[in-house]
């Protein structure tokens, strides 16, 4: 048996894509499942709607690139989004070759408020501003839909398991959170047998002013 007497590349003979983060931000409000979108103030599509995102710089872990975008982009600071998927289309990004590892996180409407106060950033519905959502660039959507499937598939078994909802609430309330996830009615009963042994009863009632007085719980978890 022959061998080639030709010395194996390196890893820096081979052509590498740029590496890119981006993050699908999602929330309810005003019973809406809403994604959040911000103004590029880059070059490169500039004054467009897009998802918070960067390229990552030389030994920054993806982690860190997530953080700093949320937070220059759109001025989130504390959360943990989770890895989502990777887009590796090479025609997804017009500029060149680039990879995207997107992010999912779901966020209480509540800590988004003063991010809301900025110019350029928004919150778009998921099932209400569609053209808008269909149109964002670098595959952008596709993170958006991918995005909201998770957290449904989340929302179907478990109550709140994001923590969209402050503690302590009705299983109206809960089931309102949770219609406005899945995008649809739930029924009633059906959704407190699944849910209700789940949850821990605080011993309290509701004060009635939103409503007939009712149990208040706590998420199990």
């Amino acid at each position: 048996m022959e061998f080639s007497n030709e010395s194996s590349p390196s890893l820096l003979d081979y052509p590498r894509p740029s590496v890119a983060v981006d993050t699908a931000a999602l929330t309810v409000d005003d019973g809406d499942l809403k994604v959040l979108l911000v103004r590029r103030r880059e070059e490169h599509r500039a004054g467009e709607w897009a998802l918070p995102g960067t390229f990552l710089r030389e030994r920054e872990t993806l982690a860190a690139a997530v953080l700093r975008s949320l937070r220059d982009k759109a001025g989130i600071e504390g959360r943990v989004p989770l890895q989502l998927h990777v887009f590796d289309d090479p025609d997804r990004d017009d500029r060149g070759w680039a990879m995207s590892v997107a992010h999912v996180d779901a966020v209480p409407f509540q800590e988004l408020q003063k991010t809301l106060e900025a110019d350029g950033v928004r919150l778009a519905s998921v099932t209400g501003d569609t053209q808008l959502i269909a149109g964002l660039p670098y595959g952008h959507a596709d993170m958006v839909r991918l995005a909201v499937d998770r957290l449904r598939q989340d929302y179907a078994q478990t109550p709140d398991p994001a923590g969209l909802l402050a503690e302590p609430f009705t299983l109206k309330e809960l089931r309102d959170l949770h219609e406005a996830v899945a995008g649809r009615p739930l029924m009633r009963d059906t959704f407190r047998r699944q849910m209700e042994p789940q949850l821990k009863g605080t011993g309290q009632m509701s004060d009635g002013t939103r409503g007939r007085p009712s149990r208040l719980w706590r998420r199990g978890r």
